[in-house]
């Protein structure tokens, strides 16, 4: 349970990054570098995110049939 909440804690900053990105975008009408760096989170965060998961699969905490829901 503890890793699916991790993964879409993760999935909402990396969406929340992505918009404020949008918002940066056409407030600074591509002048600025505030897009560029929300962006650049927004890739850390995925990678972090990859690695994460792969780590969790190779470390046996998500078995290879996948997390399944609580009583199948």
């Amino acid at each position: 349970m503890l890793i699916k909440v991790v993964v879409i804690l993760m999935l909402v900053a990396i969406l929340a990054s992505l918009f404020s990105a949008l918002v940066f975008l056409f407030r600074d009408q591509g002048r600025g570098e505030r897009t560029a760096r929300a962006l650049t989170w927004r890739i850390g965060l995925s990678i972090t995110l990859f690695v994460l998961l792969m780590a969790g699969f190779y470390f046996g905490i998500i078995p290879p049939q996948g997390l399944s829901a609580p009583g199948q």
